[in-house]
């Protein structure tokens, strides 16, 4: 019998607490235990299952958690952990668990005529998708499509809902590269067995090459839109105004009908940028995000139209968006596998706060969970999709639901991830418990 090995063992124990925010019966007792300091995630995830099994949960289902220490995720063993930032093994440890932010289920894909490029999961009724076939669709649930826009004559590069969340009538808009926007309007209330094709009440020309993204104002009053012709258009979304009326020839299947559709013009472009303006975000009442090809990212006075902040990476950047403490986190998407996220509140905001490199291909889209600091996902060429949270530099999640390159990515209901790509399906993500 080994007395001496046994004795460093016990010898090397740390004395820990678990704590956490979460409700019974996820509250584990609050008693200090001495654990062996070798322990991982998944070691730790199994004891606080033990705890939780042992104090009156008989019937308890094993549930994956994460680990935080100093308000930062714990992503290898305890021991290489406390080393690594310098904590003291000497007093008992307090470890903080949560919920593991990973996907629980994967729905049945949404399959399409071409490739999935957008995406939109905004609004909790339903996911917009923009397809290479040139159509815009609208998904109540997986493989249950409602709706199809048609009228575009090439690909639906970026989709966008313009009104406030909750509006029985919804109002979306579409770029293509067919170098136009269009505006859509629809009830999504009404009984439905079959898909229903609409038409646009008002088509947006003025970008001399490919539209390349759209967002809306918070208030639906506007829109933007960035274009391979390096230029950022402000449009009206209204349908009564600042419009002529076009005759457009719908055909029907016994004779010819004349539809009227209006025809908008860009109340104002923003020039700046000298290369493809390949995203742009609308987060503030007065602020304009665009992320170009040029290498940088930059902030725009709406009312000025002026530009008032450039950062420069040396990188071609694909995507862009705004959220994360405060709402003033920027994350940007490039040609190499890295996401990079500035805080431009900070002074020399050109370097990153935060870089994140486990993709393997460009990152073809980045979004911010909505009611997360911490939590964002990315979509890469690579064909995956990860979940990231700012705690940690490794991703929490890596979902491999798509067999070709993902090209477009959102958060759907808070709990879910939406994302499509060059397989021509739309996936759904489930059962992520990020709050």
């Amino acid at each position: 019998m080994d007395i001496d090995g046994e004795a460093e063992e016990n010898s090397r124990r740390v004395q820990v607490r678990f704590v956490t925010k979460l409700k019974p019966p996820l509250k584990a007792p609050p008693t200090s235990i001495a654990i062996p300091p070798n322990l991982t995630r998944l070691g730790l995830s199994t004891l606080v299952n033990n705890l939780l099994q042992s104090a009156g949960n008989p019937d308890w289902k094993l549930e994956p958690f994460d680990f935080l220490i100093d308000g930062e995720l714990v992503r290898m063993s305890l021991e290489k952990f406390l080393l690594a930032k310098g904590i003291s093994a000497e007093k008992v440890l307090e470890i903080e668990y949560i919920k593991a932010v990973a996907p629980r289920k994967e729905e049945e894909p949404s399959f399409h005529d071409d490739w999935v490029s957008a995406v939109d999961g905004s609004d909790p009724r339903f996911i917009v998708t923009g397809c290479y076939d040139g159509l815009a669709r609208l998904w109540k649930a997986s493989g249950v499509c409602t709706h199809v826009l048609e009228g575009h004559s090439d690909v639906v590069a970026s989709v966008g809902i313009i009104n406030p969340e909750g509006a029985e009538a919804v109002t979306l808009a579409t770029a293509s590269k067919d170098r136009t926007l269009r505006l859509w309007k629809f009830d999504t209330e009404e009984p439905i067995n079959n898909p229903i094709n609409i038409r646009a009440f008002k088509i947006l020309r003025g970008h001399r090459e490919s539209v390349q993204s759209v967002a809306a104002q918070k208030s639906g009053d506007m829109v933007c839109s960035g274009s391979w012709d390096s230029t950022i258009n402000l449009w009206r979304t209204n349908d009564n105004t600042d419009g002529d009326l076009v005759s457009i020839k719908k055909r029907k299947v016994n004779d010819q009908a004349d539809e009227s559709q209006l025809e908008g013009e860009a109340m104002s472009t923003l020039v700046g940028h000298t290369q493809c303006v390949s995203s742009v975000v609308w987060p503030q009442h007065d602020t304009i995000y665009s992320a170009s090809w040029d290498h940088s990212v930059r902030r725009w006075d709406v009312e000025t139209g002026k530009d008032l902040t450039d950062i420069f990476c040396g990188k071609v950047l694909t995507c862009i968006d705004v959220g994360g403490e405060s709402s003033a986190l920027i994350a940007a998407g490039a040609s190499d596998p890295i996401l990079r996220i500035w805080d431009p509140r900070k002074p020399g905001t050109s370097a990153p706060v935060f870089q994140f490199s486990s993709h393997t291909s460009w990152v073809s889209a980045c979004k911010w969970h909505k009611k997360s600091w911490f939590h964002l996902a990315t979509a890469s060429y690579d064909g995956k999709v990860m979940l990231w949270d700012l705690r940690t530099a490794w991703p929490l999640a890596i979902i491999e639901s798509h067999k070709d390159k993902v090209l477009c990515a959102d958060w759907w209901r808070g709990d879910s991830v939406v994302s499509g790509g060059a397989d021509s399906k739309l996936s759904i993500s489930s059962g992520i418990p990020v709050l």
